[in-house]
């Protein structure tokens, strides 16, 4: 009397050795999808990020410029005066 039947164990054994690559591939992908997925989700943010640090870098420019402009009238102004001073001393 057997307990296990011969051929339902070849064709368990045999089930199990064509399954297994199929699941290792699987799992494999999943897992370089997984990667890529990240990847593209850092790479992104990274663009996002440049692309905030040009708008600020450009509104940072033109304030500089404006300072530039106030500074220079400033200057022309502080001159008028000493110019005026010098001509009452």
């Amino acid at each position: 009397m057997t307990f296990y039947d011969p051929d339902a164990i070849v064709w368990t054994l045999g089930s199990l050795v064509l399954i297994a690559p199929v699941l290792i591939v699987a799992i494999r992908q999943s897992g370089a999808t997984a990667r890529a997925k990240a990847q593209l989700a850092r790479e992104r943010e990274y663009q996002r990020l440049t692309e905030l640090s040009v708008t600020a870098q450009e509104l940072t420019d033109q304030k500089l410029g404006e300072i530039a402009e106030q500074l220079a009238t400033i200057s022309a102004r502080v001159t008028s005066v000493e110019r005026s001073l010098k001509e009452i001393e």
